[in-house]
């Protein structure tokens, strides 16, 4: 099982000061229907991060020294690119069950 972390989790955390990078790997077009406008935000459509791997990561996610909480959709891409991230040694990511849909469901609907 990979880690996961609920969207009322994140949720909170958003609300928080706490310091982590909120990796959204949806594509650029996926972004005018919903997103999360949150300073930690980092936008790495799965696209480039298959084309370029590690060489794709955000400075902020390569220094592995803060939670990762990574998002799509519905929660299957993210679900990918956390086992990813886990094969390569990140010990400190989550994916965000249910994505962005899940969110919006859930959290806030605007």
């Amino acid at each position: 099982m990979l880690p996961e972390i609920t969207v009322t989790d994140l949720d909170q955390n958003l609300k928080s000061d706490e310091k982590f990078v909120l990796l959204d790997v949806r594509e650029h077009v996926e972004l005018k229907h919903a997103r999360i406008t949150d300073e930690r935000l980092e936008v790495l459509p799965l696209s480039r991060l298959a084309h370029e791997g590690v060489n794709a990561l955000p400075e902020s996610v390569r220094s592995q020294q803060i939670p990762v909480y990574v998002m799509c959709h519905h929660g299957n891409r993210s679900m990918q690119v956390t086992g990813w991230l886990v094969s390569q040694g990140y010990k400190n990511v989550f994916n965000v069950s249910g994505g962005i849909d899940e969110y919006a469901r859930r959290v806030d609907s605007s």
